[in-house]
């Protein structure tokens, strides 16, 4: 069957892996494929793709999944009958040949030792796949005999090669420098010919598809290039270099066609420069010329080429001298490539039209008619992680893709000429985008955040470049939402202020507010509106996702330690924070506000780093408007499936309740959250998912984007799975994930501690594309490695909002881990750098002491002449001083040794000339030492400082100097130690001249935390704010860093005590817990004591550790009533355990717990008193007050049993409590909860049991209790006796065909079958199970009157049924079950209207003066899909039904409309089945009762076809 426009699957593929000669091909038929990162895409192309009529025809169809690493050749067999099969190369070096139709490996090698760069499947050999390595090792492999044969020609690089389409042994090898040689692979790759012009890489070789050189008119004097061989001379022509021709393409701008019979050149074409037509890049971009070529195989005398900036040229070969080419799509603006153009690939499909695809640096797949030259199609593509998706709310179809490759893409989905119609924007990014928010109502207005921090505003709809806010974030964008304006901009006049502002959320854990109307002014923190709106003393905590409900009323704000706190307009007031995540949250979704159901709008989906996704109906607190904020630690569903982190949540428009989840699993999920129940699940992603959006027309259709580079559109009935995978499956798809691109290992330098090594949150090599400043980014390298993260601690959810919002700990190295690092191993350095000094001066003392005067001495041990000419020169100078000649003079300077002898002028020369000489062996201590003995003891302090050679001895000295040269030379030694990474020792030095907050500042700069607080805890006044900015610093980075302990430690320091329970708890273990509740207890902070407390316990409750549990309670005198809960749960476990009904065992029982017995009743309130003294009515009516305050979500199907279970025991421990201070109706009413969620859960086997223990001997003895009470809770009793009977019912029924009608397991079972289904329909007002009752029957073992006898017990009951057959209960039923089947009716007729308009634009587009008339046609088709026994029913009639149905439902008494009750019409349905399997056990009135019931009520679809088989 045809799909409906826009119904079919679509994939938006990586882009093409960019600089390989041959990584795209095609074949006749018409299938195309591309290399793509790891895997190759493939497109089928022409009819056979299936698409829609009017538009372009092809459709993605696959993927090759299989190499680790890029994928760097592709190439089909071109031989008929084969073309299924194609080869693969990859930097993992196989070379893999794979059969298309199966997408699986047939073979593959592993010859090559080094990077293979080039590869071709040979046009005349069918089984020969040649390829060829970076080393210049070219492997010839022959598929069908697994034979494989080693060619080394030249020890180049080898760029391409391509095999001849006419000589089975010629291939054409072109190497990096512009070499190209054709080789004879069957004289063991003999060089034919050596063809030497080019003098850059060989980036295409193109055979001449007619073998001869007569196909072109080339004389011979046009080139007189001599020909060239091996040795030097002309080489004969042989048979097998038979005249063909061959072009060449290369990086030097040039095309040469060479002549094979002459082993020359013939021809050069030189790229024109042609002038750029309006592409989507700057003009003034240097990026690298790549010059690929196709021959067509039909016109020999043309030849098509790429040119500079991403044009496709046709040469004109005949008139080569004027250099004639035709442009391609020359008419058409902004048709061509923006950018190079790799490859080349000629495609004839199946009608015969002759096609040409492109695959460019732009990202786009272009597809060009041969015919025209004209574009015909574009395939876009992304260049990196698909981060964040966002459907417009005003240009409706209009789907804003955020990408690492630095672009944004608008892709209208509902273009009916074009299923890719996608516009690109980059000017202004220039970094990966993380988020996208689409201005609720402005059209076109489309804001945008970056990973470095950066938020724009783009106008879609102009070419001006976006907006950008002059307040940055520090770290990556997670997400972005549009809200009403707050304080301080909502304090403008009507006119000075936008109706709504722009919110941001970073990952330093800040929320900005931007004025759209001034971006260059200030964005403004809402912390500190939060702070004073609510007083706040403690840390805020990281926000990591902000979320306005639609109607713009209340703020969410998720968190790092996994709270979520809901804020009010106009100036945020915290009314309620939700402890339910204990990770960081990732996303936040508000459910929409046009259902059927308002009240849903209050529901709030939310995921974190837990694979559990939570959903609160926040109506009561919002309603409620608390004084002092609520805390939440119960959700309204609870949604378990996925095995990794939460990304992104979005909420059908379609639909009440259903949510999509995307996760790190690999998956995504639909739910039915109000039945907690998963749909659908789809794994078409080979990563993780980041995104997630739903359609907003088609309510079967989701787009998804992943880490590999995908978005894929999918539809909802199409999956065949229904829920995440686990175990073995989700361990697949870890392989098929692992398959992708591993990072390439960064070269990291140890760290020192001199500085932390900067936080990259991305490990991408994105070097060119920082030169190319305004194109977009990650262009500049080969596409697997534009964006390459590595696997765990990637921060875009959804950065990855899509950013996962981990704080990152391991490989790409956080400040927060650096820092700690440092901080442990602060004095390892120090000690190493000292450490060799002090061990060579222990050395040197042992040897002599080395000369202070080492020259002068070396002057005094000259030859005698010398030394006695010293005598003479010195006597002179001293006895004749008043007439020293010039000539005494001189002799005087060149013999400075005897200014030890002659005067202090003298003397300070010949000192100057030692010290010069010490300084140039290196000695600068003896050279201080002289200048010391001089008296100049500032001046070697300058000239130490001045060189960095300052020393202890030094410093120590420098007072004698002064006090002012004192102080700065330990500063200008404190500099030095800094330079030398010793800043402990820095610090002690300026400690010395009292320069106390400078040592700190220091230290705390360089993460020497621990020091730092020691040096201000001892010498700073304890009041000193920078102790506690150091305490709270210290502890933000060791939180970060997972060291919880001492980061609680340090808030206390700090008096956060507050933030220091916080902390401790972050771990979520129950020994943290626990640990957390006592200090919160300590400190006074006693509601955070209690929330912990019962957290621990709760955590505790999941392994059984019921002692455990009863311990963390003990706490606080506030939980006695949660630990009578506990208790109640711990003595309901063992009963349940002791009769094999429990699901596990348990280890540690409290001691009172064991050895009791009587009623369980009677037990539990034994129990209180002995262990928890709990006597007096006052005390019952306390614990009473106490849980009555608590209120559980009520449950479905979903609910897990242990959860389910603590709900129950919550309300039997109501009951229990109600019944010792005598308050009957309280005790009936909780009672009667439990029943209920017992039943609404689908587990019979609790709710008899429930029964069994609080209801032994049936409900008289309540009936008597209640006495004249009663009347106040009649249909509350009414409700639990009915349910009381139903199960005896249901019991009975069964126990007629079964052997052993005790055995509980086999109850459940069997009620599984039979009532679970019903359970949320009736409290949505549905009716019961669409299953047949018949086919829960168990066939009777005998003839049903054979051995049936009833025991009076059974009659008594049976007689007692007719509690069940309530008018009143069957009417308000029926009424519930036409409102739930109206509503079903009228969704399915919405859906059908949609699809049939969708279809209607598609055909022709409606007829603008008729749009009624399309709405009816639509309607009247979507009415026959939903007829009812072959009656179509009309839009009046379903609406006059459904507000029949809702009056009627208005007429009954709330009092019993409050109180669920078993479903009459499935009470009537059994009971006459059991007339039936034993005759004469019901009496005739009853039955009658029951038919007549049936009759009267079972109009509703679900009952029809039972009832026409009993009332007939």
């Amino acid at each position: 069957m045809a799909l409906i426009m826009g119904q079919e699957p679509r994939t938006l593929p990586p882009s093409p892996n960019w600089y390989c000669a041959r990584c795209s091909d095609a074949v006749p038929g018409g299938l195309f494929g591309f290399a793509a990162r790891t895997s190759v895409f493939l497109v089928r192309v022409g009819p056979g793709a299936g698409a829609n009529p009017g538009t372009p025809p092809f459709r993605v169809i696959g993927e090759l999944v299989g190499h680790t690493e890029r994928v760097s050749g592709f190439t089909f067999s071109h031989h008929p009958g084969q073309y299924n099969l194609c080869a693969t190369s990859s930097d993992d070096g196989t070379v893999k040949i794979w059969d298309v139709e199966t997408k699986a490996v047939v073979t593959e090698h592993a010859l090559h030792q080094h990077t293979i760069s080039a590869l071709h499947w040979s046009p005349q050999v069918k089984d020969l796949i040649v390829s060829g390595d970076e080393k210049g090792v070219v492997f010839c492999y022959w598929l069908n005999r697994n034979d494989s044969q080693h060619l080394f020609i030249e020890p180049r690089t080898i760029f391409c090669l391509t095999c001849s389409p006419h000589h089975e042994d010629l291939v054409a090898i072109g190497y990096k420098d512009g070499i190209v040689v054709i080789i004879d692979i069957s004289k063991k790759g003999e060089v034919i010919h050596r063809l030497r012009g080019h003098d850059d890489e060989i980036h295409s070789i193109a055979w001449c598809p007619l073998p001869g050189e007569d196909c072109l008119s080339i004389s011979q004097e046009e080139n007189s290039e001599e020909p060239e061989s091996p040795n030097g001379k002309v080489t004969p022509q042989t048979p097998v270099t038979k005249a063909c021709y061959l072009a060449t393409g290369s990086k030097d701008q040039t095309i040469r066609i060479w002549s094979c019979s002459r082993g020359r050149g013939v021809m050069v074409l030189k790229l024109p420069f042609l002038k750029r037509r309006g592409g989507g890049i700057d003009p003034t971009i240097k990026e690298r010329l790549w010059l690929t070529l196709h021959w067509p195989k039909d016109q020999p005398t043309q030849l098509v080429s790429s040119c500079f900036g991403g044009e496709l040229l046709l040469w004109d070969l005949n008139q080569s001298w004027r250099r004639k080419y035709t442009l391609f799509s020359a008419s058409s603006e902004g048709q061509n490539h923006s950018r190079i153009v790799f490859n080349l690939c000629p495609l004839q499909t199946e009608d015969d039209k002759q096609l040409l695809l492109s695959t460019s640096m732009d990202r786009d797949v272009k597809c060009w008619d041969m015919a025209t030259l004209e574009c015909c199609w574009s395939l876009p593509s992304l260049g990196g992680f698909a981060y964040s998706l966002a459907f417009s709310p005003v240009d409706t179809g209009c789907l804003a893709i955020g990408a690492g490759d630095g672009m944004i893409r608008v892709w209208n989905t509902l273009s009916i000429k074009n299923n890719y119609d996608v516009k690109n924007f980059w000017q202004g990014v220039k970094s990966k985008v993380t988020a996208l928010c689409w201005h609720p109502t402005k059209e076109g207005c489309l804001a945008f955040g970056t990973d470095d921090g950066k938020v724009g505003l783009y106008d879609t709809y102009s070419n001006k470049p976006p907006q950008i806010s002059s307040t940055y974030h520090k770290k990556t964008v997670y997400t972005l939402a549009w809200g009403p304006p707050l304080p301080p901009i909502s304090l403008g006049g009507e006119g000075d202020r936008p109706s709504l502002t722009l919110y941001s959320c970073g990952g330093e854990g800040i929320v900005l507010q931007h004025n759209p109307w001034k971006l260059g002014g200030e964005a403004y923190d809402i912390n500190k509106l939060i702070r004073d709106t609510n007083s706040i003393k403690y840390k805020l905590p990281v926000h990591t996702e902000v979320s306005w409900k639609a109607d713009g009323k209340i703020m969410a704000l998720g968190n790092e330690d996994g709270s979520i706190e809901i804020f009010q307009v106009p100036n945020l007031k915290l009314i309620c924070t939700i402890q339910q995540h204990h990770k960081l949250v990732n996303t936040i979704s508000w459910h929409h506000e046009h259902g059927n159901q308002p009240e849903l709008s209050y529901l709030m989906a939310s995921g974190s780093n837990n694979a559990v996704i939570y959903v609160h109906n926040l109506k009561t607190v919002i309603e409620s408007n608390p004084e002092s904020p609520v805390t939440v630690t119960e959700p309204y569903r609870t949604l378990s499936g996925h095995t990794a982190k939460i990304t992104s949540v979005a909420w059908s428009p379609h639909h009440d309740g259903r949510l999509v989840s995307a996760s790190y699993d690999g998956t995504a999920q639909v739910w039915d959250t109000l039945r907690e129940e998963p749909l659908c699940n789809f794994r078409g992603h080979r990563g993780r998912l980041l995104c997630v959006a739903w359609s907003p027309l088609d309510p079967d259709c989701i787009y998804s984007g992943a880490d590999d580079f995908c978005v894929y559109k999918w539809l909802t009935p199409m999956q065949e799975h229904s829920r995440p995978p686990q175990g073995k499956k989700s361990i697949e798809l870890e392989k098929k994930r692992l398959s992708q691109p591993k990072p390439k290992p960064k070269k990291k330098k140890k760290p020192t501690s001199r500085a932390p090594v900067k936080q990259e949150v991305y490990d991408g090599n994105e070097d060119e594309s920082i030169r190319e400043s305004s194109g977009p980014v990650e262009n500049g390298v080969s596409d697997q490695e534009a964006e390459e993260e590595a696997p765990e601690p990637e921060l875009p959810s959804g950065i990855a909002s899509g950013a996962s919002r981990e704080p990152v700990t391991c490989t790409p190295v956080s400040v927060g881990f650096e820092k700690s690092k440092i901080t442990v191993n602060n004095k390892v350095p120090v000690l190493k750098k000292e450490s060799p000094k002090e061990k060579s001066e222990s050395i040197t003392k042992k040897r002599k002491a080395r000369s202070m005067l080492p020259l002068t001495t070396s002057l005094d041990h000259r030859p005698k002449e010398e030394l006695h000419q010293d005598c003479l020169v010195l006597a002179t100078a001293k006895h004749s001083r008043a007439d020293l000649n010039e000539d005494v003079s001189t002799d005087l300077e060149e013999r400075f040794h005897l200014g030890l002898f002659t005067d202090r002028t003298a003397l300070y020369r010949m000192i100057e000339v030692e010290g010069k000489g010490h300084l140039e062996n290196g000695h600068p201590e003896l050279f201080h030492q002289l200048m010391l003995w001089k008296g100049d003891l500032k001046g070697v302090l300058q000239t130490a400082a001045e060189r960095g050679e300052l020393t202890d001895s030094l410093v120590a000295m420098a007072p004698v100097a002064g006090y002012h040269v004192w102080l700065w030379a330990v500063e200008a030694f404190a500099k030095q130690l800094c330079f030398q990474d010793q800043y402990v020792k820095a610090a002690s030095h300026l400690l010395s001249i009292h320069k106390v907050y400078e040592a700190v500042e220091l230290l705390k700069s360089n993460h020497f935390y621990r020091e730092a607080i020691a040096v201000a805890k001892a010498r700073l006044r304890p009041e000193d704010p920078i102790l506690k900015d150091l305490y709270l610093t210290w502890g933000a980075i060791l939180e970060k860093d997972g060291h919880y302990a001492v980061a609680a430690k340090c808030y206390l320091g700090a008096a956060s005590a507050y933030d220091a329970a916080k902390v401790l708890s972050k771990k979520g273990d129950p020994a943290s817990l626990k640990t957390a509740a006592e200090l919160a207890s300590i400190v006074g902070e006693n509601e955070l004591s209690t929330s912990l407390a019962l957290r621990c316990a709760q955590e505790l409750l999941l392994t059984r550790n019921w002692v455990g549990a009863q311990e963390a309670l003990k706490l606080h005198e506030s939980l006695k009533g949660q630990r009578l809960v506990f208790c109640l749960l711990e003595l309901l476990s063992k009963h349940l355990e002791e009769r094999q009904l429990s699901e596990g065992k348990s280890s540690s029982y409290n001691v009172w717990a064991t050895g009791i017995e009587g009623p369980f009743v009677e037990r539990v309130t034994a129990v209180w008193k002995s262990a928890f003294s709990l006597e007096t009515p006052e005390q019952y009516q306390a614990a009473l007050q106490q849980l009555q305050n608590i209120k559980y979500p009520s449950a479905t199907n979903n609910t897990l049993s242990k959860q389910l279970l603590l709900h129950i025991c919550h309300d039997l421990t109501l009951a229990v409590l109600s019944q010792q201070v005598a308050s009957w109706d309280a005790a009936v009413e909780a009672l009667l909860r439990a029943v209920v969620r017992s039943y609404d859960s689908g587990n019979f086997t609790i709710m008899q049991e429930v029964y069994s223990a609080f209801l032994p001997e049936g409900c008289d003895n309540l009936r008597d209790k209640l006495g004249e009470h009663q009347s106040s809770t009649t249909p509350a009793f009414k409700s639990l006796e009915a349910f009381l009977i139903y199960g005896c019912l249901y019991e009975f029924w069964w126990s007629l065909s079964r052997p052993c009608p005790k055995s509980n397991v086999w109850v459940r079972a069997a009620h599984g079958r039979t009532a679970s289904v019903e359970q949320t329909q009736q409290i949505d007002g549905a009716g019961p199970q669409e299953t047949d009752p018949n086919a829960s029957q168990p066939e009777p073992r005998g003839s049903p009157e054979s051995d049936v006898r009833l025991t009076e017990e059974s009659k008594q009951m049976l007689i007692t049924c007719k509690e069940l057959f309530s008018e009143k209960h069957a009417s308000l039923q029926n009424s519930q079950r036409t409102v739930a089947e109206v509503q079903e009716t009228l969704a399915d007729m919405i859906r059908q209207h949609q699809k049939s308009q969708v279809c209607n634009s598609t055909a022709n587009g409606p007829d603008k003066n008729e749009p009624e008339q399309v709405v009816e046609q639509s309607l009247s088709s979507a009415q026959s899909q939903c007829k009812e026994e072959n009656q179509p029913l009309s839009l009046p009639e379903l609406t006059k039904r459904l507000t029949e149905a809702n009056e009627r439902i208005a007429k009954f008494p709330e009092s019993l409309k409050l109180w669920p009750f078993p479903d009459v019409l499935e009470c009537c349905l059994i009971l006459l089945h059991v007339a039936a399997q034993c005759p004469g056990s019901v009496a005739q009135d009853m039955r009658q009762q029951a038919q007549e019931l049936l009759e009267k009520y079972g109009n509703t679809k679900v009952y029809r076809r039972y009832c026409q088989t009993f009332c007939m």
